[in-house]
């Protein structure tokens, strides 16, 4: 399968500012506590949901999946990044942390307990967000939970040349309405059952939107 041409861009792009990423970006006990809660209530639905691997989907520096591991969930990290996964695996060696692309989840089908996609979708072509999303559901065990948590907005477009301590980086950022994403998901066969949108606030550069849920 022929990989999609945005994931080299968005691969050189973090693995140019990986170190200055990991430095800047908090742990989640340093944030909002709305953000904190959101990743705390999908501690508690995968650990009801019992038994089974859960992928943090574009783990960065694994700081979220270490958060994950704390709360008791068999948490484990992939990335695109081959040097953000060199930087999780060693500031957090208990846990396993893979190189691989959302388009091409390295899983069986029904392989996975839980799926967390915090921050980790903005970077994909919304053409390709259904492909993206039926990976999800592949790879997830049915009546397992999922969380996706990201930029929001009205169809914007960004292409910042510098990030992170001035680093060039080349990818595009898209933000997608709420409602399209939700529809997505939905299509997918991800079954939404709740939704928040949380407006902007200082520091923030627009709209979040936090979508959980389970397996179909």
């Amino acid at each position: 399968m022929t990989e999609p041409a945005h994931l080299a861009t968005v691969r050189e792009s973090y693995d140019t500012v990986a170190a200055a990423y990991a430095a800047r970006v908090k742990p989640p006990s340093e944030l909002d506590p709305l953000s904190r809660a959101m990743l705390t209530a999908f501690a508690e639905e995968a650990r009801a949901a019992g038994p089974g691997p859960v992928a943090d989907l574009g783990c960065g520096p694994g700081k979220v999946t270490a958060h994950l591991a704390a709360l008791g969930v068999p948490a484990l990290g992939l990335d695109l990044s081959p040097k953000m996964v060199g930087l999780a695996q060693r500031a957090f060696p208990a846990l396993r942390f893979v190189v691989g692309s959302m388009t091409a989840l390295p899983f069986g089908d029904d392989a996975l307990g839980g799926i967390l996609a915090y921050y980790s979708t903005h970077h994909t072509p919304p053409e390709l967000l259904p492909a993206v999303f039926a990976e999800f559901r592949r790879a997830l065990a049915p009546g397992k939970p999922f969380m996706v948590v990201g930029h929001a907005g009205n169809g914007e477009q960004t292409r910042p040349s510098h990030a992170y301590g001035g680093h060039p980086v080349s990818y595009t950022s898209y933000r997608l309405p709420p409602d399209r994403i939700a529809e997505l998901l939905g299509r997918a066969g991800l079954v939404v059952t709740a939704r928040l949108v949380q407006e902007p606030g200082e520091g923030m550069k627009g709209p979040v939107a936090g979508f959980t849920g389970t397996a179909g």
